[in-house]
């Protein structure tokens, strides 16, 4: 089983939901915090979210208000509820713990928002 592997993106107008998900191997996903990524264009990889195995969550301030971190202790996934979205949106979305594990990354998944 592969460690990490994200599903969901999608290409939506803006202000519309996208529901993300990763599907974690139960290695990676008991006691670890969570996080979801996003890389866009020539630019750095951030975290946008990230969830402690309690469920305390954190948001990037740019989607604060407009991002859900959730996980699922019986399905071993991590989700992310996007709503609102806006063009500057656009990147590709992991999924790793948090500090991230650079052997575990997967391959992502792609979330485009047309203005």
């Amino acid at each position: 089983q592969v460690p990490l592997a994200e599903s969901g993106g999608g290409l939506v107008q803006a202000g519309g939901s996208l529901k993300l998900s990763c599907a974690v191997s139960r290695k990676v996903f008991s006691g670890n915090i969570m996080g979801w990524y996003r890389q866009a264009p020539a630019e750095q990889r951030l975290m946008v979210a990230q969830i402690a195995f309690r469920g305390d969550t954190n948001y990037a301030d740019s989607v604060k208000g407009r991002f859900t971190i959730s996980r699922d202790r019986n399905m071993y996934t991590i989700d992310l509820h996007m709503t609102s979205l806006k063009p500057e949106d656009t990147a590709t979305y992991y999924c790793n713990t948090v500090p991230a594990r650079d052997n575990d990354w997967g391959q992502g998944t792609q979330v485009t928002v047309s203005s």
